[in-house]
């Protein structure tokens, strides 16, 4: 095929993908309601979490510009406009942003406009938008138009502006019948990637792309309906210099895919931590866990503690990491499991959380990687509820001065260690009682060995999915860590403290 030929293909596949959109969306908004909007029968009880939940994660928009992609009849519109300096809605299927002008027209700040997204006839100034919204738009949109709409909307938001997405991912959430669905639903790292990869030139050829900020799912639909494919996004527009620091390290060099899965082979299905499920039962076994008990795992990796403690407890947890490879793959795993799980790719020390909302605070070997550790259990302290518990594990190290070798590996990984003791004594500083600081590092080396013996002894089915570099990564890395526990120096401690 010719390229002449390959573009004149292409363009007519996408006006019969557009053609196949705006059908399904002129028969469902037939009915101008919000169950036809949200498809979905449950909608009016669930729009009374949703939307507040989903204008919670915006920042700051007050007195700001707002683009409305994908506006429909205005669920959210009137909400911007109640804040926004200027709110412009957009939407391509005429009698819906007719009926949104109907509802919202009173907004004096709000204009509204029958476009569609794609459309190279929507001009947008460059560099005049603040925030762009959208809730349930780029699954409508085929691969290559969400690509060429995030260069778009890279282009017409603000240095600092913000984009802010919300899209049904894995499968269908909404119960209304349909008799065709054109519907992309796609995995959440599509989305991740194309955003992540964007870049944008200005006049000057300065660069210009995303900082992720947030990437979640929705937790109405987790709470409601125990379903985690409903997932937003918010990015940030910065200059390609700045530094994202360690959220990069974490994924390109410590968890690249890669090695997530790596690691995964040797603490088992579901865990990049410690002893894999055996610990996590030992531990989770110490809190008590009620239904209904809401749990926050700080440094919940691919989430497989998380699933533990909603299967088996019936709990509510909310799964944090900082790595954005971690989350996707906790999201990807959650999919097909009924349980109630939320997970987030987010900061501990920036993340806020209202006082006393957590039962148990739980925490797998995460927080070596935290320089300041009392201003962070004090922020735990908080976030519990009266009577709530902490739970840490952490890799530690003797009293005294490490050796020059140790010190390096420390360095290196950038790891902040201390003795279990000193660990034990910054909970109780943060106002914690009962706390049990508990050495286990002959556990620790027990497990390490049990670990490397059935890893070895699976070398063969490694190696047919992995290289041998790989392998050896995994066998030195541990023989390394039984050196380093054995000599002493480094040590594992088990933290447990109650608010």
């Amino acid at each position: 095929m010719d390229a002449a030929t390959a573009v004149s293909v292409n363009g007519k596949m996408e006006v019969e993908e557009r053609q196949a959109q705006k059908s399904y969306w002129e028969e469902h908004s037939r009915d101008l309601t919000v169950e036809a909007m949200m498809l979905d029968s449950r909608a009016a009880d669930l729009d009374k979490e949703e939307r507040p939940e989903v204008l919670s994660l915006l920042p700051p928009y007050e007195g700001k510009s707002v683009l409305e992609l994908g506006a429909g009849i205005g669920r959210f519109t009137g909400e911007l406009a109640k804040t926004a300096g200027n709110v412009l809605a957009l939407d391509f299927i005429e009698s819906a942003i007719k009926k949104n002008e109907s509802i919202n027209g009173h907004f004096k700040n709000a204009s509204f406009m029958c476009a569609d997204v794609t459309s190279q006839d929507l001009v947008i100034q460059a560099n005049s938008i603040d925030m762009i919204f959208s809730n349930w738009l780029l699954m409508y949109l085929s691969d290559e138009e969400v690509e060429q709409l995030v260069q778009r909307m890279v282009k017409w938001l603000k240095v600092g502006g913000y984009i802010f997405f919300r899209e049904s991912c894995f499968h269908q959430s909404g119960d209304s019948k349909r008799k065709v669905n054109p519907t992309h639903y796609r995995e959440p790292r599509f989305y991740t990637k194309v955003f992540k990869e964007c870049h944008a030139f200005n006049q000057d050829g300065n660069s210009f792309e995303l900082s992720l900020v947030t990437y979640k799912c929705i937790g109405a639909y987790v709470k409601n309906k125990k379903n985690q494919n409903q997932i937003c996004w918010l990015w940030q527009k910065v200059k390609s210099t700045e530094d994202r620091g360690f959220q990069r390290f974490l994924d390109n060099v410590q968890y690249k895919t890669s090695g997530i899965l790596r690691y995964e082979r040797i603490f088992g299905e579901g865990y990049v931590s410690t002893g894999g499920i055996e610990t996590t039962k030992e531990f989770v076994d110490k809190l008590d866990l009620k239904p209904g008990h809401k749990v926050l795992d700080v440094g919940c990796g691919i989430g497989g503690g998380d699933f533990y403690m909603a299967e088996k407890y019936d709990a509510h947890v909310i799964g944090i990491d900082l790595s954005i490879n971690m989350i996707s793959f906790a999201l990807e795993r959650a999919i097909g499991r009924s349980c109630s799980v939320e997970f987030e790719v987010a900061d501990c020390t920036t993340k806020t959380y209202p006082d006393n909302t957590f039962d148990v605070i739980y925490s797998r070997d995460t927080i070596l990687h935290i320089q300041d550790k009392p201003s962070l259990f004090k922020t735990f302290f908080k976030w519990l509820k009266p009577g709530g518990k902490v739970l840490i594990s952490d890799y530690c190290r003797n009293p005294g001065k490490p050796s020059e070798e140790f010190a390096a590996y420390i360095k290196q990984r950038g790891y902040d260690l201390h003795d279990v003791e000193a660990y034990g004594q910054m909970l109780k500083d943060a106002g914690f009682h009962d706390v049990i600081a508990e050495d286990r590092t002959d556990q620790f080396l027990c497990v390490l060995e049990k670990e490397l013996a059935k890893f070895e002894k699976n070398k063969d089915d490694f190696l047919s999915d992995f290289s041998q570099e790989d392998y050896d990564d995994i066998v030195n890395g541990w023989k390394a860590k039984l050196q380093r526990s054995s000599a002493g120096e480094q040590r594992w401690g088990l933290f447990i403290a109650t608010k």
